[in-house]
């Protein structure tokens, strides 16, 4: 499609969150003030996203402090802030009030988020967190696999949102391994079906990118992995970063920003997930 002007809308299609993390990374690879990701966001709305999804990250290696300040002063859409489970992220947390948080597993030497937050195993660090975020006004989900016993600890623990970890289904797209993208996508539903029925409001996210024609993609690939994931009807909200930056570097912002959206609501009106039955 090409972006018009008018929005698409869909009444089901998932919300589209939209990370800004890579344009703060290519404005720190030159150490200045541009591209700006906070103008970056402000675009972002303008074409249609419907949250602003950001990392402050312990090294602030992309997203400064100064940039969640502008943020909040700036940004009319929800913000979704994700953040490790530390003291001093839960203080700027508080500090912050953004609309939403997702509390995820950080280490320094990663390049991006690696598997999901670990709630069974550091359940009373995560269960103080969400108490504390939720009476500083925020709603929390955790970033976690499709796994049940996550997902338990996750309700257990009173985050009223769990956002499912795609990363490893948008690798199987990638690698055009069909048979390991039927496993993920299996898990993924299974995991998804587990948390609806224990009352969480379910998101996904991670590594999802689009059949575009721009960028090589898997050989015979039927949809793109972002279809697979929208085509899902408990997903409520998708969040992406990288592929969708990336894309708009060829489209820009606002073409971009219309592909995600016009892909995820074309896969939730026609279920393309049936295409791998």
């Amino acid at each position: 499609m090409t972006f018009s002007g008018s929005l698409l809308t869909a009444i089901d299609a998932p919300l589209l969150g939209v990370n800004i993390d890579h344009v703060a990374t290519l404005r720190n690879a030159r150490g200045g003030r541009y591209p700006d990701p906070v103008a970056a966001a402000q675009l972002a709305v303008e074409a249609g996203a419907d949250i602003i999804t950001f990392h402050l990250r312990e090294d602030r290696r992309h997203i400064r402090d100064d940039d969640v300040v502008r943020l909040k002063a700036e940004i009319q859409v929800p913000l979704n802030f994700e953040a490790a489970v530390t003291d001093e992220m839960l203080a700027i947390i508080e500090r912050t009030r953004p609309e939403h948080v997702c509390l995820v597993p950080e280490r320094r030497q990663e390049v991006t988020t690696e598997g999901g937050l670990d709630v069974v195993g550091q359940f009373d660090r995560v269960q103080n967190a969400c108490a504390r975020l939720a009476q500083a006004g925020c709603r929390v989900s955790l970033f976690i696999g499709a796994d049940l016993a996550q997902i338990d600890a996750a309700a257990k623990a009173g985050a009223p949102c769990v956002e499912l970890h795609t990363g490893p289904l948008s690798h199987a797209w990638w690698d055009n391994d069909v048979t390991q993208l039927q496993a993920e996508l299996t898990r993924l539903k299974a995991g998804l079906g587990h948390a609806r029925g224990l009352g969480l409001r379910t998101h996904a996210g991670h590594g999802l990118a689009l059949l575009d024609g721009l960028r090589p993609v898997p050989a015979g690939a039927p949809v793109s992995s972002t279809a697979l994931v929208a085509a899902l009807p408990e997903v409520a909200e998708l969040h992406i970063g990288h592929a969708l930056i990336g894309h708009s570097v060829f489209v820009g912002m606002r073409q971009a920003i219309a592909d995600f959206k016009a892909e995820s609501i074309t896969a939730r009106r026609d279920g393309t997930i049936h295409v791998l039955r």
